[in-house]
């Protein structure tokens, strides 16, 4: 074997390597972005988790319990009043209820339970928040009762009992599906006509660019509909989906599609080669399918990063299919609705400026 030649071929293939846009993302910048993000979003460092404290025994051993949870740095207590709505508390982070006989309870031996409330579709952060609840009650049992069961806790969570971890799960993934499909999708067929002349050749017909970004965005939305269909056909069939689609539902699709259809379109107009537009997607379709909230809810996240993700369209749209399909919340559904809305007449506004046939 000749070693002049085995050089001289892995010459050549290091140099199309560093030459090819779309491998050098794949093995040196995804990983590099997968470490940052998930080791910014695991780390933990100095966050904490806040639980909503609703005293309502108000006594002696109800601020005792109150003061031990607060030497414990990772937890956040903020107190609220009595008559405060639990429920509304609960989807942004735990509350804690302390019931209105507890000391006495205590001091005469009876059993007595706290009350837990969760969000279900926070469940990473459900599961520390329960570690820290049971070994504080363990705690108690111990000093007063020799470990003897008179203080435990129940949990309820702020939606319907029925709903289970899954039913929170789909919407985010019928969130990003329509983001990765309508992105690639899009930036495909623009980098596919600019290399084969038919964008210039579009200059011949009466089509406008209006016309036609808006034919691709509608393209898109017929296959966003499709992969919904079929996530929630699998979801039902599967996992005994509960969440309810309707028509709010359908407006955040539609707007969502357009949305990341239009952020296509722009990217599109800066790239040449198909691995370097595989790589441009990537590089904006993973930050957001990490960050807004589709597999990790945000509280897990360090502050900055759950800043960073409420600039991301993505959150709005993984926020307004919950609120539409888990918690009925017509309002917030709507108000998410309308940012992403918003944003898609902005991007198709942008797509048809920068798109110039002329040039292609």
């Amino acid at each position: 074997m000749r070693a002049k030649a085995i050089i001289g071929d892995i010459k050549a293939s290091v140099k199309n390597w560093y030459r090819n846009k779309a491998a050098l993302f794949w093995t040196l910048a995804f990983p590099i972005l997968l470490i940052l993000l998930f080791g910014e979003i695991f780390s933990g460092g100095n966050e904490s988790y806040t639980i909503y404290i609703k005293d309502m025994d108000d006594s002696t051993l109800s601020h005792a319990l109150i003061n031990a949870m607060n030497n414990i740095s990772i937890i956040n207590l903020q107190p609220i009043g009595k008559n405060a709505d639990v429920k509304e508390y609960a989807k942004k982070h735990a509350v804690l209820e302390i019931p209105h006989d507890f000391q006495n309870a205590i001091f005469e031996g009876k059993r007595c339970n706290l009350t837990l409330y969760l969000d279900p579709s926070k469940e990473q952060t459900n599961s520390a928040i329960r570690s820290f609840i049971s070994g504080i009650v363990n705690e108690i049992n111990l000093r007063f009762n020799n470990a003897s069961i008179i203080v435990g806790y129940e949990e309820k969570y702020v939606v319907e009992e029925q709903f289970k971890y899954i039913d929170f799960f789909i919407p985010g993934i019928i969130g990003m599906t329509i983001m990765t499909s309508a992105i690639y999708g899009s930036i495909e067929i623009n980098v596919k006509y600019r290399k084969r002349g038919m964008l210039k050749k579009l200059l011949t017909t009466p089509l406008q660019k209006g016309e036609w970004i808006l034919s691709k965005m509608i393209y898109q939305l017929m296959i966003s509909f499709i992969s919904t269909i079929a996530i929630i056909a699998v979801g039902i069939t599967v996992f005994h989906l509960k969440a309810s689609f309707n028509f709010t539902s359908i407006l955040i699709i539609i707007a969502a599609s357009f949305a990341f259809t239009g952020i296509g379109m722009i990217i599109a107009r800066f790239v040449n080669e198909e691995e370097t537009a595989d790589s441009a997607a990537s590089a904006i379709t993973f930050p957001m399918m990490f960050l807004a909230g589709t597999f990790f809810p945000l509280e897990i996240m360090p502050s900055f990063l759950q800043i960073v993700a409420k600039i991301l369209p993505l959150y709005y749209v993984n926020e307004g299919l919950r609120n539409a399909m888990i918690y009925h919340d017509g309002n917030a559904a709507m108000l998410n609705a309308v940012v992403i809305a918003t944003f898609a007449i902005i991007v198709f506004g942008i797509g048809v400026v920068l798109t110039n046939w002329k040039e292609e």
